[in-house]
């Protein structure tokens, strides 16, 4: 069992650094103290899979610098010449924007003195750059003894974050100019694996709405996670083969 107290700083990094990279601002710091998150997270990874992507990620930010991750944020969410992903718990519930679900977002904010501030918030509260803030947000509070807030945070987790938040995942994995976003992506897959064994509840079972059904759900794996799978896979049918040849000598 999950000793809670003791991975709060640690959950709060992580909620930090995704809301990030999923909320949408012109604000000129927008990415300040990411390459410090990077390296916290590599130093500490959640497992090997999300430890390569954060170096393919922290690569390529260290090459291309901020503008990689403007770009990709542009072209996955706003540009349509492309697949453009939806980022609304409200459309992965209803098929549409400014649903139920940013109601009881709403309604989760004004039990509590955290708004909205439009200024930097554009988005819906059920965004996902916004849900990810405000957990961050809830955490910090919950760091500084409001323990009154842990049951409100599992609810967020629980009603609002679990049910849509793998195939927003997929789709942001899947899209074609994701590359520094490929591995974000990564990193939040094995986070929310962490979340469920935090708050304890089990992984929804995973649909695509009015979409061709996949035999099963998409995984989620680094490039590095790849190409030893595929060296693997490779050396295991080289074996096979030798056998093959031996077997008919």
């Amino acid at each position: 069992m999950i000793n809670k107290a003791s991975v709060n700083q640690a959950r709060s990094l992580y909620y930090g650094f995704l809301s990030k990279m999923f909320v949408f601002t012109i604000d000129k710091n927008r990415f300040k103290g990411i390459l410090e998150a990077i390296n916290v997270m590599i130093a500490n990874p959640l497992d090997e899979n999300s430890a390569e992507a954060l170096k393919e990620l922290k690569q390529l930010y260290l090459e291309e610098g901020e503008g990689v991750l403007i770009q990709e944020y542009d072209d996955i969410f706003h540009n349509p010449s492309y697949r453009v992903v939806r980022n609304t718990a409200s459309y992965y519930d209803e098929g549409l924007e400014s649903g139920r679900k940013q109601l009881e977002v709403k309604n989760f904010l004004a039990k509590t003195r955290i708004r909205r501030d439009e200024k930097h918030f554009k988005e819906n509260e059920d965004s996902v750059g916004f849900i990810l803030t405000f957990m961050h947000d809830i955490i910090e509070l919950i760091l500084s003894n409001q323990r009154e807030y842990d049951t409100l945070a599992h609810c967020l987790f629980t009603e609002i974050i679990n049910p849509f938040i793998d195939e927003f995942i997929v789709n942001v994995y899947e899209h074609p100019k994701a590359r520094a976003y490929k591995a974000v992506a990564i990193v939040m897959n094995a986070f929310i694996a962490f979340e469920r064994l935090y708050f304890e509840v089990a992984q929804p079972p995973f649909r695509e709405k009015n979409r061709v059904a996949r035999a099963q759900p998409l995984e989620v794996v680094s490039g590095a996670e790849a190409r030893r799978r595929a060296e693997n896979k490779a050396k295991r049918d080289a074996d096979k083969a030798a056998k093959k040849l031996t077997s008919h000598a």
